[in-house]
């Protein structure tokens, strides 16, 4: 039987903690302070979701993982030792416990779009079943001689993360901290912040008052496919070597990480490792939202209604590749005066490439998740800019047809929807005209018709 990965050097302090512990932070945020962290300073304590899961296979392997990168060069791999606790998201004691010392300066975020709970106008939406119950159980908890939270009683990370800045205020008051969300998200320092605050001023204005001026929001643009790792590969890389990771990470061989924003306290060197430090970051979120993502759910779209499994097929079928094209040129027209650092042009070559990459198998239905939401930054805000510009609009257009037909074809299939609106939509697809009842769903102050 193959061996497990065991850890080699002593484990470093925990400095760091991230939320989110899933296969693209362990591909982008860990590696990057593994490779920033020489000295082994910067230990990250991860937190998952919703699902204990990915903490329980690392902690029965000593919290190491493999990274397996696979380009047209061949594989290569990297045991990655950064990560030195890994914990169920809803243990928010230990969450508290680490943000409440004064050595833990930094927090990074990976959950994913929907994670961030936000109303229609970016605001939290405390119309949300779930956020409504964590504004309870810490409105509770701020009233009480003994502030406590059980274990699970949170489901949020606005919830979680609040409560855990909360123990920081009381612990040690004096000292900043800096959140880097890493999510795709327009402007997701701001949109955190505004989670953060809403929750804050229904609880308590000290907290509020606290998260203005000793808490940093740090915006970000990240970049790396990452696919969901299957059994199949599990089994086929341990029987290659000799080693087997059930937290195996598979990845590509690109990697960018943008950042924007003022940190006060201390953080890893990550731009010794390529990460880069920019005074504007919203050009930059902005290629990676409307070319590489938008895209990615063009392909989802379109290429699970033909037939296709993974991206790199889907970029093959000329009709795909067609919708992405368009997709690129008014990305292209709407960032043309954000200058010439983007490099449109070589950003665009290097996709194709990417997507045609057959040594990772991005499977188009992770991808298709959650469109509801992802939309939102990928077609709507293209779709009303090209509007705001006098440009054609025709490919946004296309994309969120492709989404309505999507939801339309797998409701009439009988598959469940993998979304957060999963019941509306299935609702709003057997209507009498679903295509009509899902745009207006999605966007019902635009004509999406024409």
């Amino acid at each position: 039987m193959p061996a497990t990965p065991s850890r080699r050097s002593p484990r470093a302090p925990v400095r760091i903690v991230h939320l989110g512990l899933g296969a693209f932070h362990r591909a982008h945020q860990a590696w990057y302070t593994a490779l920033a962290d020489p000295d082994r300073e910067w230990g990250i304590a991860a937190f998952t979701g919703r699902s204990p899961a990915a903490a329980a296979a690392l902690e029965r392997q000593d919290d190491v993982y493999t990274l397996l990168t696979r380009g047209s060069r061949g594989d290569t791999t990297e045991t990655i030792e950064t990560i030195v606790a890994a914990h169920d998201g809803a243990d928010t004691d230990a969450l508290c416990d680490y943000l409440a010392r004064a050595e833990v300066t930094v927090v990074t975020l990976t959950v994913t779009e929907k994670g961030y709970r936000r109303a229609t106008g970016g605001g939290l939406d405390f119309d949300d079943p779930e956020v409504a119950s964590d504004q309870s159980v810490l409105a509770a908890a701020f009233t009480a001689d003994t502030p406590t939270v059980a274990r699970g009683a949170l489901a949020t990370m606005p919830g979680r993360l609040l409560w855990g800045l909360e123990a920081r205020r009381r612990a040690v008051p004096d000292a900043t901290i800096a959140l880097i969300p890493c999510d795709n998200i327009d402007d997701n320092g701001p949109a955190l912040r505004t989670v953060l605050r809403d929750l804050a001023n229904t609880l308590s204005p000290a907290l509020g008052d606290w998260l203005e001026t000793q808490v940093d929001v740090v915006s970000t643009s990240v970049d790396r496919i990452t696919p969901r790792t299957t059994t199949e590969e599990i089994d086929a890389a341990a029987a290659r070597m000799g080693v087997r990771d059930d937290a195996l990470v598979i990845t590509e061989p690109f990697h960018s990480w943008i950042l924007s924003g003022t940190v006060r306290g201390t953080r890893p060197r990550w731009e010794d490792a390529g990460a880069a430090f920019v005074s504007d970051i919203r050009p930059f979120e902005r290629r990676k939202l409307w070319l590489l993502n938008g895209a990615h759910s063009s392909l989802a779209y379109e290429g699970l209604l033909r037939g296709h499994e993974t991206v790199s097929d889907a970029i093959s079928d000329p009709v795909c590749a067609t919708r992405v094209r368009e997709l690129w040129d008014l990305g292209e027209a709407l960032l043309a005066s954000a200058g010439s650092d983007l490099d449109l042009g070589g950003y665009r070559d290097a996709l194709v490439e990417r997507f045609s990459n057959p040594a990772i198998a991005h499977r188009l239905r992770q991808i298709a998740s959650d469109g509801s939401v992802k939309l939102r930054t990928r077609a709507l805000d293209p779709l009303r800019r090209a509007r705001e510009q006098g440009h054609d609009d025709a490919a946004a257009r296309g994309l969120i047809d492709a989404w309505a037909r999507f939801v339309v074809a797998e409701t009439r299939a009988g598959r469940i929807l993998d979304d957060v609106a999963a019941a509306e939509l299935t609702r709003r697809a057997r209507a009498a005209d679903p295509h009509l009842a899902l745009l207006d769903f999605l966007a019902p102050d635009l004509d999406l018709g024409a």
